[in-house]
């Protein structure tokens, strides 16, 4: 008796498949896709004869992993890349970021800078982004235009921008904004805190009741440099951490960003309170911040995800860039070659990020039931020669250039290197009048 095939959106046939949970890579495998979720992985000569797919994409030289998750970043800063380079943290916020927003933030600005980093993210095959930044409903129009999975900050200061004019002005404001996109799957939300010196302890006890009633991560940066903490101790006579942890908002639902200056107590109160961590090597280095100890991290069982932050301070959104550059300084620093190997790393990038959002049920791994949020790399360029551990080859060789296509729910975001869902010239022309704009300004 003949089986009629399975009629099916999509199979991506593929030299390899790294599922990341369980850890494994699997070889000439192919993957069944309907409805936006993957249904089943199997040897790719069982899925022709059990599925009738309406397309087929054949990956023949190409490792297929889920979709890159970048866990902290400010999209709309995109506009600002090179703006101000080679300053310290507090200079380069101060009198050249803040002053800049101050006289160009407007709903334009961040669906314009937005637009520019969704394309680059999907472009480098990064899936989902965990945005903190101002005028979010701009931000989420942005991204659901791109197609992209976006976690958006109700980002919350004390002191007024273009967007708001103080802490309750800014969580309300983003509230409403939750509210407008709550039926979009793609589009979700985060309170964030931008960090312990711009953010009073009253605000953060709103929030926590927020996250608590509302089941909301909180995202926000944390122990990045020692004058932040320096000055916390002296203003408030304990660590940004344990004054956090007094205000009971450190648990499963925290996401601390970059986290570079943290000694044992530190570290033992994270991982008694189950937080996250968004570890961003570059941004650190390049603004020298400092190393964060994410080798020591692991050791305590924290759960670490990797980020960008902001094309301001980067100055590229290159997940490919983050894993490799993580990889190597935990190395250099322990003076542990074996420490966090290339599947290690490509978790942090996918599934430990997707944990530390609360959406490790739907992505993060290649597994039947969940979304299919897929990015597929050639490893058959000349540069990527020979290949004896694909998975080894995404951290150590290949990067972002080698990402042919994206998947995000199952819809084809970019094809064969090429971006479906943007006009580019008309995103070339905008981001060229900020150009012109923003450097009136600086020469003003």
């Amino acid at each position: 008796m003949t089986t009629t095939p399975e009629i099916i959106d999509l199979l991506i046939e593929a030299r390899w498949i790294a599922t990341v949970d369980p850890d494994e890579v699997l070889k000439n495998h192919s993957l069944a896709i309907h409805n936006g979720r993957i249904l089943a992985i199997l040897p790719t000569g069982e899925a022709r004869i059990r599925y009738a797919p309406q397309k087929t994409s054949i990956l023949q030289d190409h490792i297929l992993i889920p979709g890159l998750i970048n866990l902290h970043t400010h999209a709309a800063m995109s506009l600002m890349r090179g703006i101000a380079d080679d300053l310290p943290l507090m200079e380069w916020l101060q009198k050249h970021i803040w002053p800049t927003e101050a006289a160009h933030l407007s709903p334009q600005f961040v669906y314009d800078g937005t637009r520019l980093a969704c394309a680059e993210m999907l472009k480098g095959g990064i899936t989902c982004f965990n945005d903190m930044y101002f005028f979010p409903d701009a931000a989420a129009t942005a991204a659901s235009e791109f197609g992209m999975r976006a976690m958006l900050g109700i980002t919350t200061l004390e002191f007024p921008t273009p967007y708001a004019s103080d802490a309750a002005d800014y969580i309300n404001k983003g509230l409403a904004v939750r509210e407008a996109w709550h039926n979009n799957p793609l589009i979700g939300f985060c309170l964030a805190p931008h960090a312990p010196y711009t953010v009073s302890d009253s605000t953060f006890e709103r929030i926590l009741t927020l996250s608590e009633q509302l089941n909301l991560p909180v995202h926000c940066h944390i122990h990045e440099t020692q004058q932040e903490i320096d000055e916390n101790v002296k203003q408030h006579k304990q660590r940004p951490l344990a004054r956090l942890h007094k205000l009971g908002i450190l648990g499963p639902n925290f996401i601390g960003v970059h986290a570079v200056h943290l000694n044992d107590d530190d570290l033992q109160l994270l991982a008694d309170t189950g937080c996250n961590i968004a570890h961003c090597p570059t941004s650190n280095l390049k603004l020298a911040s400092g190393f964060a100890p994410v080798a020591k991290m692991r050791q305590f069982g924290i759960n670490v995800g990797l980020g960008t932050d902001g094309a301001a301070s980067n100055n590229r959104l290159d997940l490919f860039g983050e894993m490799r550059l993580a990889a190597l300084l935990a190395k250099g620093l322990t003076g542990d070659a074996s420490v966090m190997p290339a599947r290690k790393i490509l978790r942090m990038a996918t599934l430990n990020a997707a944990h530390a959002l609360g959406l490790g049920n739907e992505v993060g791994s290649i597994s039947p039931g969940k979304s299919a949020d897929l990015c597929a790399v050639t490893l058959g360029e000349l540069e990527t020669r020979p290949c004896f551990d694909p998975v080894s080859h995404l951290v150590n060789v290949a990067g972002r250039e080698s990402v042919t296509h994206v998947w995000v729910a199952g819809k084809c975001c970019v094809d064969d290197k090429s971006l479906l869902k943007h006009d580019q010239n008309d995103l070339e022309s905008a981001i060229a009048l900020w150009q012109n704009s923003l450097e009136f300004r600086q020469r003003a």
